[in-house]
């Protein structure tokens, strides 16, 4: 902190909290840190995954609805593709309707083309993926709000 010149530093992430001061011309450091249950953070922090907690009764009612939505996660490690070829429409858009069968989404893993269904019935309100990007296992790729 001496070397950058900084009296203060506070890192937050995912439910971790350190906050750190320095007395400027003192010898003493203060030191604070806050553990919390970073899954209800989570929850309470809306789609986009901040840990800000809301403070209108409108963020906390969107926080809710978030909390509410089911994610479909991608199953392995390969290429998200949204649509059947490079020429056709997607498979799904926010606001279209699924039911457990829906092909939603394929993900490409060693030449391998898996069609990756909804397994719920509701509405699709997000896309989280990118199409002929790669996609992580477990990554979310839609939130979907159940009917």
């Amino acid at each position: 902190m001496k070397l950058n010149s900084l009296s203060e530093f506070e890192l937050e992430n995912e439910g971790f909290k350190v906050k750190l001061k320095r007395a400027i011309g003192r010898a003493d450091v203060e030191v604070e840190e806050e553990f919390t249950d970073a899954p209800r953070m989570a929850a309470r922090a809306g789609r986009k995954g901040s840990s800000r907690v809301p403070n209108s009764k409108e963020e906390e009612e969107d926080a809710v609805e978030a909390s509410m939505l089911i994610e479909v996660k991608a199953p392995m490690v390969g290429t998200f593709y949204q649509s059947p070829s490079p020429d056709s429409a997607p498979f799904v858009e926010p606001g279209t309707q699924v039911n457990p069968d829906t092909v939603i989404c394929i993900v490409e893993a060693m030449k391998v083309m898996n069609e990756i269904k909804a397994e719920v019935r509701g509405t699709v309100v997000e896309v989280s993926a990118t199409n002929g990007k790669p996609v992580e296992f477990g990554q979310v790729l839609f939130r979907i709000k159940p009917n």
